[in-house]
């Protein structure tokens, strides 16, 4: 029985491995054009489709250490990217080109009849892996509607926890967050709630904190090191500032909380020039928001 390949179209056995590995290209190719097009009509972004950059990764999250896990079995559908063979392969691994399709198709002829294929190499980031060697061979066993396929694994310990990465989008907003921790090195509670969807805020975020501090240090005559100012900062201006906003009822519909201080803040300082806080001061800012709206 031929198996359902999930997509449009079958893997079918004719008896011949050499015909069967040309249909075999012919239909990854095809379901990649198709796929290509489909991303056109609903307007999605090119990184949507292609394969993910190992490298743009590792920017956006920063890298700390690695470490060989040794030999082990994967799941093809955790394969997202690749080390340097980025536009040769979209997100499933179908080839983009013919160019290879004599190494591609002399692949498929081997898994077909059953020769040994030996284990790719990849590097893991979470539950994500990249390819550094062996993209033909997850492009057949993929085409072949295999499930796992056996790997060299190299651990890659980032600053930030990889999670919630589907294109550029997502990598940019984790770049600047990141640039943002290694600047106020917030921890706890403290990190989940300082964070925004515009990407540029995080330097906003950071400059915000450190101007504080500064004025802090100055008021105080002490000095103090990023790790409390980023503590003193939350507990002292944001918990409290964002405690307002929520009393003042003059939080926007899907605004975070930090959104809406760096708003709030910012009105607050074209209407007083002024870096204090207290119930007038909201009053001010409220009544300016109500007359926008």
């Amino acid at each position: 029985m031929p198996a359902w390949d999930g997509e449009t179209e079958m893997v079918s056995s004719s008896g011949s491995p050499r015909v069967d590995a040309e249909s075999d290209f012919n239909r990854a190719r095809r379901l990649q054009v198709l796929s290509g097009l489909a991303a056109r009509v609903r307007n999605d972004a090119d990184d949507v489709v292609q394969a993910m950059s190992f490298d743009e990764v590792v920017e956006a999250l920063g890298r700390r250490s690695e470490s060989y896990l040794g030999t082990k079995v994967i799941s093809l559908d955790a394969i997202v990217g690749s080390v340097d063979k980025v536009r040769d392969f979209d997100r499933r691994f179908r080839p983009t080109s013919a160019r290879s399709r004599q190494r591609w198709e002399r692949l498929a002829r081997a898994s077909r009849t059953g020769e040994v294929i030996p284990p790719i190499d990849v590097f893991q980031i979470g539950e994500y892996y990249f390819v550094s060697d062996g993209h033909h061979r997850v492009s057949v066993a993929r085409s072949l509607r295999l499930d796992v396929i056996e790997a060299h694994v190299t651990a890659i310990d980032t600053f930030l926890t990889p999670v919630g990465i589907g294109g550029r989008a997502d990598l940019e907003l984790k770049y600047w967050r990141r640039l943002m921790l290694q600047r106020v090195p917030f921890t706890g509670k403290a990190r989940a709630a300082v964070a925004v969807n515009n990407p540029y805020d995080y330097g906003v975020i950071a400059e915000t904190v450190e101007a504080w501090g500064a004025r802090t240090m100055h008021a105080e005559g002490a000095y103090m090191d990023k790790e409390t100012m980023a503590e003193r900062w939350y507990a002292e201006e944001f918990e409290p500032v964002v405690a307002m906003i929520e009393d003042a009822a003059v939080r926007g519909k899907g605004e975070r909380p930090a959104e809406a201080y760096l708003r709030v803040a910012c009105e607050r300082y074209q209407l007083i020039r002024d870096h204090a806080w207290n119930a007038e001061i909201m009053d001010a800012v409220t009544h300016k928001g109500k007359k926008r709206r």
